[in-house]
């Protein structure tokens, strides 16, 4: 599978990303948000933050959305735009707010982990195929899309349907299911959600999101559901990872991680194996790529690193150290590989090390 759009025509960029990215509150402090006394801002959205990490990476990259005619909207365009993204596709709504949410400091996966969505109405959640530019959207070597987009409304879901539709000279759609259960009350997600994963190309979904979305299946049971996508990669965890692709199954273990936050890894996840998709890697490289990016996010605190100062101002960001780092990394040999462990500041490439020995 190779990323073959265009890679000279005007305005075609490596990756495009449609979806709604919000303004994030992050807690002060540890506790409920009932007294939680003030917040950080951040931002947060899966498409974006794929779209930030590539274009942080070297990559030139460009975010397409809605935004409200707000301070909120003006924020998310900024900062996405601080990374070298591409933000000139972004539709101003002046009748619909930016969506923002509240989140407490606690582990996700824990009960007392709180979330406060005020998304409803966004104006992302109002993008159709009438009034989204189709032609920057399609003018990448990779479109990447998400499932959240698909649930935000029925104008968002007739927009995927059409960039997902056959087409002559469509970019390679990739597809990040991200079910999220609190985005369809109808219960329509699990159809919706396969009928988009068979009109892509490339496919990422985790094993237990898949399981939670269409059952019990197996890696393999879930590839003959999704036969359509020239690439499935199924996300096993702290496991590994196995992709089907082109009659071919090849599975990678991943490394062991030192986490300090469990946030933005399955999107840092995509960005890898995109980054090396991009580059013609082969499989086994792509999918060790795809654990290094994931393991960069989840050895730092939050979602995004902070964007390269040269970004802003030089378009597409250089190509960092520590992805030449990974580069080395990800070309160890199977032994080496598995005796790898990464832990906070790995990525600075002058000190970290190949290997860390196990307790």
């Amino acid at each position: 599978m190779t990323a073959t759009g265009p890679r000279n025509a005007p305005d075609v960029v490596d990756v495009v990303a449609l979806g709604e990215s919000m303004v994030t509150f992050l807690p002060s402090r540890p506790g409920r948000l009932a007294d939680v006394p003030s917040f950080d801002r951040a931002i947060g959205g899966a498409e974006s933050n794929v779209a930030c990490v590539l274009a942080a990476a070297g990559h030139s990259a460009r975010w397409i959305s809605g935004v409200g005619a707000d301070g909120f909207g003006d924020h998310l365009v900024e900062t996405i735009g601080a990374y070298g993204v591409d933000v000139t596709a972004v539709r101003r709504d002046p009748a619909r707010p930016t969506g923002v949410y509240f989140r407490t400091a606690g582990d996700r996966a824990t009960d007392a982990h709180e979330v406060a969505y005020y998304r409803a109405g966004s104006a992302a959640s109002a993008m159709t195929a009438g009034n989204v530019d189709l032609t920057a959207a399609r003018a990448g070597r990779v479109l990447h899309l998400t499932g959240i987009t698909a649930a935000l409304s029925g104008e968002c879901c007739g927009l995927l349907r059409e960039l997902t539709a056959p087409r002559p000279g469509r970019p390679l759609v990739s597809f990040d299911v991200n079910h999220r259960p609190g985005l369809w009350p109808d219960g329509d997600g699990p159809r919706v959600l396969l009928e988009l994963a068979r009109g892509a190309d490339l496919v990422f979904v985790g094993a237990d999101e898949a399981q939670e979305v269409w059952g019990p299946r197996g890696a393999e049971t879930l590839r003959r559901a999704l036969p359509g996508p020239a690439a499935l990669v199924v996300k096993q965890g702290g496991h590994g990872v196995t992709v089907f692709d082109a009659g071919h199954v090849t599975f990678v273990p991943a490394p062991r991680v030192d986490v300090v936050a469990a946030v933005g890894a399955g999107d840092a996840f995509a960005a890898g194996f995109l980054s090396a998709t991009l580059r013609d890697l082969p499989m086994k490289a792509r999918l060790r790529h795809g654990h290094l990016w994931a393991a960069a996010a989840l050895t730092v605190p939050g979602d995004l690193a902070v964007p390269p100062p040269a970004a802003a101002q030089q378009g597409a960001a250089p190509r960092p150290a520590w992805i030449a780092h990974a580069d080395h990394l990800a070309a160890l040999d199977d032994g080496a590989w598995g005796r790898l462990r990464l832990g906070p500041g790995w990525t600075q490439a002058a000190a970290a090390t190949e290997e860390v020995p196990t307790p």
